[in-house]
């Protein structure tokens, strides 16, 4: 349920009217404090609480919520506050738009695995995993490794040192939308990026740009454990 419901969600966003608007926008690209980044309310909301809400409701919660801390930060730096809050909203969509893709896929493995297997949070997200997969006594801790030639949805995580279990790395490829409006060559042929994502069974695109996992993946993987208690 909970699947279908961020499908529909995810579906709704328009995308291009937030890349207009923000794109362009690249004032408060300093790192940002650990208190007053999206990462945490963004776990909170969408994956914790399953509200499914737009980027602009997302941002005035942001905002209400980490007013003080951010305001602090502002004049720690000595931005001028009309440059930081023009700046600010464009940073953390991007931060935005990479995260609920990530946890997106969190609701595709808890559909494969069953519900309440997935675990996602700060702290995990601290400790290198996007989210944690417990299937049968197995754990699995998913990294999303985004390739990509955008810097602002490339995301390194820390070292992957006190979890236990199997740490998988899953490969998330986000052609820019160019590839998508001109698929083709002068040629006629069909462009490399274009022709190897869509023979990456793995992702699919939704028609407003967003790329997201399939359960293809999840379910090779399930299938592997599964087998692995049979034969045991």
């Amino acid at each position: 349920m909970g699947l279908q419901k961020f499908d529909k969600f995810l579906r709704s966003v328009n995308l291009d009217d937030y890349r207009k608007k923000y794109k362009p926008i690249k004032i408060v690209e300093m790192d940002l404090p650990i208190g007053i980044q999206a990462v945490s309310l963004l776990y909170k909301i969408y994956w914790d609480k399953k509200r499914f809400i737009d980027y602009g409701d997302f941002y005035a919660e942001y905002l209400t919520e980490l007013k003080s801390d951010i305001e602090s930060f502002r004049r720690k730096i000595m931005m001028c506050k009309r440059c930081f809050y023009l700046g600010l909203p464009a940073r953390i969509y991007r931060t935005w738009a990479s995260i609920i893709t990530q946890i997106h896929a969190g609701y595709v493995a808890e559909s494969v695995f069953g519900e309440g297997t997935v675990q996602m949070s700060v702290e995990l997200d601290h400790q290198g995993v996007d989210f944690r997969v417990t299937y049968k006594g197995f754990k699995l801790n998913y990294q999303v490794k985004k390739k990509t030639h955008s810097r602002e949805v490339r995301k390194e995580k820390k070292s992957r040192r006190k979890l236990d279990g199997q740490f998988i790395d899953i490969l998330y490829n986000v052609p820019s939308n160019d590839i998508f409006d001109n698929p083709k060559t002068k040629k006629g042929e069909y462009r490399k990026s274009y022709r190897e994502f869509m023979e990456n069974k793995n992702l699919k695109r939704f028609d407003n740009g967003f790329v997201v996992f399939t359960t293809r993946l999840f379910v090779e993987k399930k299938k592997e454990l599964d087998n692995r208690i049979i034969t045991n």
